[in-house]
């Protein structure tokens, strides 16, 4: 057999693997589509709609709010000052962490402060950067002291990112559903950046059909919700339970003397708020998935910008895939019912799917360079196989379906032009997918060696409030 020959016997053994990996994962998402849209049917989907401004209405108890911030005196006094002016509620407590060897943020931080009495700025002991989950232990600690101090407990903890912009009703709503629930999450609904409409714009498209479908269906089942880290409300009395558990297990396996930081959050995981709401879900509390619009039709939601540069998006995503795909496969195990585990499979596809895209794009060159050699007759084209043939057709059905779904929702949130660029971006958001999924590979593999886990900062240049002001002021 020639080289070429032997191409396309590799052309024939990729194109089963990946069209056979494709079906799988047509199968699982229309599983998902069909829930969706029964529930669509059923009434269940559309977005309650507030009949009043409920932002000043009082909250039940203290809401605490935790935002950790290393390297964001570019972005954490909006944050701050947004924060003070939505929620204008006096059991408001803002617990803001900064690290010693970061004056640029703490100034940033006490300058949008000002006077307010609401927020407390935690200064870490350690030096920065350390990661997310150490911040916020150390923000339980700050608010563990002051509730001794003042002999009052708060209600729940809210958890956000210094570049978050809230809604004004967030906090009365999560507030009021937290009665039936330990834990609350709000969507997430990324702002698109002009200068990147590619990669900042790959996000609201993710977001968008995660947070409108997705989501609404791990609700309706049942299943364990992934807390996004921003956005969410979580009971004062499971934190709890869940530091003192935590505070158990580092006492057995390092001894009393290692343990006097011990707090709700796991230090040692790059994703500790999708590890928080599966344990959530394994105290038996249920969680729920929070999707209403105010009076004016706006989503209640967080939004922010996310990263719009291929590394800084390659760098966020390696870590999502490194902590929800690799090490809660090691930390939280296989757990719960169908429902449960068939959503752990979902979230932890991310590495397969990585490789299953290579190998598409990776077909894509075969083929042109095959096509060549048939064109200019170095090579007699092959009969493609019937089962070849068939899994092309379900292939190219089930992309058809999810270009079709991907444009309704974004378009439905963002407009139609938004949701026509979310099509052309749909291989940009596959590049990042495939390289931050070989990179979560090697670091995982490090890890095994023995190599620490590193976190790496995700960078914020601007702040939605900033530019939803500025769009007013130049409206007026």
């Amino acid at each position: 057999m020639t080289p070429l020959q032997w191409l396309q016997v590799v052309q024939y053994e990729l194109m089963l693997f990946a069209g056979f990996w494709f079906v799988i994962g047509m199968a699982d998402e229309l599983a998902i589509d069909v829930a969706w849209i029964w529930l669509l049917l059923r009434g269940r989907v559309r977005s309650a709609w507030l009949k009043e401004d409920v932002s000043s209405r009082p909250l039940t108890g203290v809401a605490a709010v935790f935002i950790p911030a290393w390297r964001e005196a570019g972005v954490i006094g909006a944050t701050i000052s947004h924060a003070l002016g939505a929620w204008g509620h006096a059991e408001l407590r803002l617990y803001i962490g900064c690290y010693r060897n970061d004056p640029d943020t703490i100034a940033a931080a006490m300058k949008a402060a000002a006077s307010d009495r609401r927020v407390r700025l935690v200064i870490h002991d350690r030096n920065g950067p350390t990661t997310k989950a150490d911040c916020l232990n150390r923000l339980y600690g700050a608010l563990t002291e002051d509730e001794l101090r003042s002999g009052q407990r708060a209600r729940f903890v809210v958890l956000h990112d210094a570049e978050d912009m809230v809604h004004p009703a967030a906090l009365v709503v999560m507030d009021a559903a937290l009665d039936g629930a330990g834990f609350v999450q709000l969507p997430v609904r990324p702002e698109t950046m002009p200068q990147s409409p590619w990669v900042s714009g790959h996000y609201a498209d993710e977001f968008t059909e995660s947070h409108a479908k997705a989501m609404v269906v791990r609700d309706a089942i049942g299943a364990a919700l992934p807390a996004a880290g921003v956005g969410c409300a979580i009971s004062r009395e499971i934190l709890h339970e869940l530091a003192e558990a935590r505070k158990a297990e580092l006492e057995r396996s390092e001894g009393p003397s290692r343990n006097r930081r011990a707090g709700p959050f796991a230090p040692e995981c790059l994703t500790e708020d999708y590890e928080l709401g599966w344990r959530i879900a394994r105290s038996g509390r249920r969680g729920r998935f929070l999707r209403l619009r105010d009076q004016d039709g706006q989503l209640i939601a967080t939004r922010s910008y996310f990263p719009d540069t291929l590394g800084e998006a390659v760098r966020q995503k390696t870590r999502w895939v490194h902590g929800i795909a690799f090490q809660s496969w090691d930390r939280l195990g296989w757990w719960g019912r169908t429902a449960d585990l068939w959503m752990a499979l979902r979230d932890r596809r991310g590495p397969l799917v990585a490789l299953v895209l290579f190998t598409a794009y990776l077909l894509v060159v075969i083929g042109t360079a095959l096509g060549a050699a048939e064109g200019a007759r170095l090579i007699t084209p092959l009969a493609s196989p019937p089962e070849v043939r068939m899994l092309m057709t379900l292939c190219l059905a089930g992309l058809a379906w999810r270009l079709l779904l991907r444009f309704v929702f974004t378009a439905r949130e963002y407009g139609i032009s938004e949701g026509l660029r979310a099509v052309l971006r749909i291989p940009v958001a596959n590049v990042i997918a495939i390289i931050a999924g070989r990179r979560a590979l090697l670091a995982y593999l490090r890890s095994l060696n023995g190599t620490a886990v590193t976190w790496e900062k995700t960078e914020h240049r601007g702040h939605p409030a900033l530019a939803s002001l500025a769009a007013r002021e130049a409206r007026a």
